[in-house]
């Protein structure tokens, strides 16, 4: 009875846990990893439905993670099935029931569907016991499915996973359902403010918010690994980066349509006006309810400040935007942030968001070639970027590419 109380606490301490991340892609993270914590498997994916489909959306895999170097990511590509009985996640979608299956390659006729083997195909990878959970939100409604994949035994060797786990995976599964419905809207308010931001602005495009956050967040890790952040701590950073730096540029809202829309260079004095958009950022979330507002705001206002100090706003205060007082530079404007003095945030995005602009195609100018791209931000560590930060960088630029081919520009 002792074993079974402690596995409840467990599961309702996890409930607990992921109601707190707000990002839809690092809660899938968590769920899956928490998920395959609790019963001990080596591996595990997770689907999300978007209308009549699942749109596979995370997956984890212990054994091929660890033929990679440390820090890096597994690649997967995202794509979508049907719900409908023709496959294992599909038939738990469709009946709302938990499937456990002792093996995937001896599946009992009863059954509709068939194990797809191509993943194991590729890979050398051998599936065998799963356990699929249907994500039901508190009205009954399946948003997606939870697949855990080869339960372990203590000597590392794969057994089916245990009746007694499902109950507790099912509440665990529940909790997590309310939790992807709620990031899933969180997402879109933030993503409907950018296309607002879109509205005025063809650049900032759905898929350009999406691979600036995604890169801020591979950036962060790694720099915070290098510097022996607590996971705890990168866990939470990681929320509320990820968030903020989607809406690094919707202060570009209230900038006149003459300036955004002009497909050269600007003047002088337009220039002026188009670098007011980091204060109409940060003044955007100047009322700090949060974590997610406070950030936002400090991501907002500093994402073109420049290592060396030759970045913009400089110290200023956004509402009045007249320069805070002992910071004025010799012809009375704002003196640029420089170094340490930019928050990391900041910081953070500034590499993330150039990487971007250099790697893409725009009206006024063709995507660069990679090795452009890499030798330029090789170049201006120390100059315009923080040179721990260009450490970390080429660290995981294997990443970087992975995030480019899931948030495509849609010409």
């Amino acid at each position: 009875m002792h074993g079974h109380d402690e596995r409840l606490r467990t599961i309702l301490n996890l409930g607990f846990e992921i109601s707190q991340i707000k990002d839809i892609d690092l809660l899938l993270e968590k769920v899956l990893s928490e998920a395959r914590a609790f019963t001990g498997c080596d591996a595990g994916s997770i689907y999300v439905r978007e209308g009549d489909q699942l749109k596979f959306s995370y997956a984890q895999n212990d054994t091929m993670q660890r033929q990679l170097p440390p820090g890096r990511k597994l690649p997967y590509s995202t794509f979508s099935i049907p719900i409908s009985n023709s496959s294992i996640a599909g038939y738990v979608a469709s009946q709302g029931t938990i499937l456990n299956i002792a093996d995937a390659y001896e599946i009992s006729n009863f059954y509709p569907f068939t194990f797809n083997r191509s993943y194991d195909d590729q890979t050398g990878y051998r599936t065998c016991s799963m356990l699929t959970i249907p994500l039901k939100n508190f009205r009954g409604d399946i948003i997606g499915v939870l697949q855990l994949i080869n339960a372990m035994d203590t000597h590392g060797e794969i057994i089916p996973f245990a009746h007694d786990d499902e109950d507790f995976i099912v509440h665990f599964a529940n909790n997590a359902a309310n939790a992807v419905e709620r990031a899933k809207m969180t997402r879109e308010i933030i993503l409907r403010m950018n296309k607002m931001a879109e509205l005025r602005d063809p650049k900032e495009t759905g898929p350009h918010v999406n691979r600036v956050a995604a890169y801020s967040v591979a950036l962060y890790e790694a720099w915070a690994r290098n510097k022996g952040v607590s996971p705890d701590e990168i866990d939470k950073n990681r929320d509320v980066l990820r968030m903020s730096a989607m809406m690094h540029d919707v202060g570009k809202v209230a900038i006149s349509d003459t300036i955004l829309k002009k497909p050269g260079r600007f003047t002088p004095e337009e220039f002026q006006v188009m670098k007011l958009h980091t204060m109409y950022g940060a003044n955007l979330f100047a009322d700090i309810y949060s974590d997610f507002d406070e950030s936002a705001s400090i991501v907002a206002l500093n994402h073109h400040e420049r290592w060396d100090g030759r970045g913009y706003p400089g110290f200023i205060d956004p509402q009045t935007q007249k320069p805070l007082p002992g910071y004025e530079d010799e012809n009375g404007g704002a003196r640029g942030k420089q170094g340490d003095e930019i928050p990391l945030f900041g910081r953070v995005v500034a590499l993330a968001d150039v990487y971007d602009a250099l790697s893409s195609r725009r009206c006024y100018k063709e995507a660069w070639d990679e090795s452009e791209v890499l030798n330029t931000i090789r170049d201006e560590a120390g100059k315009q970027f923080d040179p721990e930060l260009v450490e970390a960088f080429f660290e995981c630029v294997d990443t970087f590419r992975q995030i480019e081919s899931l948030y495509p520009d849609n010409h």
